[in-house]
């Protein structure tokens, strides 16, 4: 199961009904934060999702996007973690991002580890990746990609049946790619087990311009999650603060062939009626919607032929 939870879908500063810049992404078991801005751990209780994060992904070093670290970890501390938190971003932030880290206090009780990542540069687990690319808005950013490796192909009951092979633990083996006896022969895994199956992917932009790179990050993804900080009629200001229009985000999405499109990082002005950015975008990319606060959504497998 991937479920994505927004925290915080403001650009720049909080309003009534938006808080600043965050996304909790779960992963089976895993927790990790997309950005981090101010007032992230009252959003983390207000929605639900717990404090066991293992790793924060900061897209750039603008207010709004990572200094709820440093309320956060002090929450952290006051409840006894004892577990390692790992918080990455783009090159050059190591240094902020520790000074926040202290300014939660001197001893925050648990292991910190920051970690500065290129485009590129992948942080691997058992079962996925987050991968950081390049993004554009004129200073060092990243965006992520939360990456599922390929799941085993399917498994030929019928066929398994017809070999002789009987239920159980020899099933499973050969479906995780080991050659079993069976009646004095051999049986391969690819006798009975089809081509591996691609995971989920979640592209996660932070702020920038849209760019052909973001398109070919994001191709065939499940979820495309983009700056939509203005609408057309502020096209210009867009281009020129390296941000994207709810058009432009659509352009994107269309061009990767995304399953889905959700906008984020709103202006204030549009705050209380996002509608007109919606309607922008869903001219190009029918499957768009405008993502808010306590947004959650979980991201299932493709649909697959039988």
């Amino acid at each position: 199961m991937i479920r994505i939870t927004f925290l915080g879908t403001s650009a720049s500063r909080p309003t009534v009904g938006r808080n600043v810049s965050a996304i909790a992404v779960q992963r089976e078991g895993d927790l990790m934060l997309w950005d981090c801005g101010e007032g992230t751990q009252r959003q983390m209780m207000r929605y639900g999702t717990g404090f066991a994060v293992g790793a924060v992904f900061i897209t750039h070093l603008h207010a709004d996007h990572y200094l709820g670290l440093i309320g956060l970890t002090r929450t952290m501390a006051l409840q006894d973690r004892i577990e390692p938190l790992e918080v990455y971003g783009p090159p050059g932030s190591g240094p902020h991002l520790r000074e926040a880290m202290e300014l939660g206090g001197k001893r925050v009780g648990f292991p910190v580890e920051v970690v500065e990542l290129e485009p590129g540069q992948r942080v691997r687990r058992d079962e996925y990746d987050v991968v950081a690319f390049r993004v554009r808005h004129g200073v060092s950013a990243v965006g992520y990609v939360l990456e599922e490796h390929d799941r085993p192909g399917r498994f030929d009951v019928e066929r398994a049946r017809a070999l002789g092979i009987p239920e159980g633990p020899l099933y499973g083996r050969l479906h995780a790619g080991e050659t079993v006896e069976v009646d004095g022969r051999e049986v391969r895994p690819d006798e009975l087990v089809g081509p591996p199956r691609p995971g989920r992917r979640v592209v996660y932009t932070g702020d920038t311009r849209p760019l052909d790179g973001t398109v070919e990050v994001a191709r065939g993804a499940d979820v495309l999650i983009h700056d939509s900080t203005f609408g057309d009629e502020d096209a210009e200001r867009a281009h020129q603060t390296f941000h994207t229009t709810a058009r432009g985000a659509a352009e994107v999405a269309r061009r990767a062939e995304v399953r889905r499109l959700l906008l984020t990082h709103l202006s204030a002005r549009y705050s209380a009626n996002p509608a007109p950015l919606e309607q922008e975008a869903r001219k190009v990319f029918p499957a768009a919607q405008v993502a808010y606060d306590g947004l959650s959504i979980e991201i299932g497998y493709e649909q697959e032929e039988e």
